[in-house]
């Protein structure tokens, strides 16, 4: 009989009437059993956070670091587990960049997170005032998190509330939601009762979590479609936003690339996790002196990358995580190649259980075309010719889009000179996808709103209070 899983709420495990199947995309099977709150278990949850806020606010530094250095040891002693249960539930591969990767990031992350502070600035101490800028934390935290890199972005969320004397109600995605009830249920038994708290269900939820007048401050990571509605019912309380939206992030190749030595990493770059990564390389420019040399290395490492079931070590890449975004995929290519592109590798799904679909790709395309316009989301990448520096970097920066970019080449000079002049959050150079939590990271235009990771980020979860006392 598969497991059920329960929400955390308060410090306790809470049942709900209703329990949702979740299938593992690689075999179909049943990995678990995920709650359906209902909204009087979201109005629990939010009181739980209200409460233990009230003590939290007013805990010291040292206390709110301690416990980010808890929740990093505990997710590293159960990180076996949660890695199993991650690549069950999303597909991702066991090895790899896969769920071992991800376990090994929340612990980063958690960790890092405890060694940062915002101390408090004097901005003036004379004869006549002495002004100080405190940042305090604003109050419950709601968080919404996708089903890419579920366990990972929930630490990205919560981890720097905690930290900032915050308190949290978690929503994961309803297609992976068993490894973040799982984690939240392990961590908020190193915290006290209703510092986080964890509810499932589906988009309802989400829209009440977000709408809610006891939530001070939401974060959300997914596409800029569900942002844009985010954002408009998080309006009507005037809540404190970080979106983390989509991205169709562009390559480009310069003539002196060493292409070969550079292939592995334009690979990951795009298809890390499948390509099911907001900042993952999603259509590439490349100059026509060494067009044909790029496809051939990355046509070379796709051969060469077994894809699979996850729980087979050997599998470096797995499924597409559900059906929806499977048949996406398909739709973007097979209308691709009705407008004359043709696929170097793959290009057909896998014959068999699973939502499993080959390493793709795909040349003769250009823009226009929805697979180069759209962002994909999957194991394909659209590799596009040019001549022109200055045409090629104007349609880089074309889309809506703007959360990463990255720029590919041998002279230093040029390539400064180039990311100066892409447009996203990130640019980098001879690399793609590189995120550490020391570095801001956020999206421009559509890409999003506010940033993560670094001071910048954590001070998001503040507010500034100024205390001005006569001399």
């Amino acid at each position: 009989m598969a497991t059920k899983y329960e929400m955390t709420i308060g410090g306790r495990q809470v049942m709900a009437e209703r329990y949702d199947e979740v299938r593992n995309p690689a075999t179909g099977a049943v990995v678990g059993l995920a709650p359906v709150a209902s909204d009087a278990h979201l109005e629990q949850a939010v009181c739980a956070a209200q409460k233990a806020f009230g003590t939290w606010s007013r805990t010291d530094d040292r206390t709110r670091a301690k416990a980010c250095e808890a929740i990093a040891a505990v997710v590293t002693h159960h990180a076996p587990e949660l890695a199993s249960l991650l690549t069950q539930e999303q597909g991702k591969s066991l090895k790899g960049l896969g769920a071992e990767f991800e376990l090994g990031a929340c612990a980063a992350w958690a960790g890092y997170t405890a060694t940062q502070s915002l101390p408090v600035k004097v901005l003036e101490d004379s004869a006549k005032s002495r002004i100080e800028q405190h940042r305090v934390p604003i109050g419950v935290v709601g968080s919404i998190t996708p089903w890419n890199w579920p366990l990972m972005i929930a630490i990205w969320h919560f981890v720097p509330a905690v930290r900032t004397g915050n308190t949290v109600v978690i929503k994961p995605s309803p297609f992976t939601p068993l490894g973040t009830l799982r984690m939240i249920e392990l961590v908020s038994a190193a915290l006290p009762p209703g510092v986080v708290n964890v509810v499932s269900g589906g988009d309802a939820l989400g829209a009440a979590l977000s709408e809610h007048p006891g939530i001070g401050k939401l974060v959300f990571t997914g596409s800029i479609a569900t942002g844009r509605k985010v954002m408009a019912s998080a309006a009507p309380t005037l809540k404190a936003l970080t979106l983390e939206l989509g991205g169709n992030d562009p390559g480009i190749v310069l003539p002196d690339a060493n292409v070969e030595a550079l292939a592995e990493g334009m690979f990951w770059g795009a298809f890390i996790n499948s390509g099911q990564t907001c900042g993952a390389l999603k259509r590439l420019y490349v100059h026509d002196s060494v067009f044909d040399r790029t496809c051939a290395a990355l046509a070379d490492v796709a051969r060469r990358t077994p894809v699979g079931d996850g729980m087979v070590e050997t599998n470096l890449l797995g499924p597409l995580q559900n059906e929806r975004q499977y048949r996406k995929v398909i739709e973007l290519v097979d209308d691709a190649r009705r407008h004359g592109a043709k696929c170097i590798t793959g290009g057909e799904p896998t014959e068999g259980p699973g939502y499993f679909y080959p390493v793709t790709l795909v040349t003769d395309i250009s823009d226009g075309v929805r697979l180069v316009d759209e962002e994909q989301f999957g194991p394909v990448l659209p590799i596009i010719r040019y001549t022109d520096l200055d045409d090629v970097i104007r349609r880089a920066n074309a889309l809506e889009y703007g959360l990463d970019a990255s720029v590919w080449g041998s002279d230093r000079e040029q390539l400064n000179a180039v990311a100066q002049r892409l447009e996203a959050g990130t640019v980098f150079i001879n690399k793609h996808a590189d995120i550490a939590p020391h570095v801001p990271f956020g999206g421009i235009k559509c890409s999003g709103l506010g940033v993560e990771f670094g001071e910048e980020g954590l001070a998001a979860y503040t507010t500034i209070k100024i205390i001005n006392a006569a001399a």
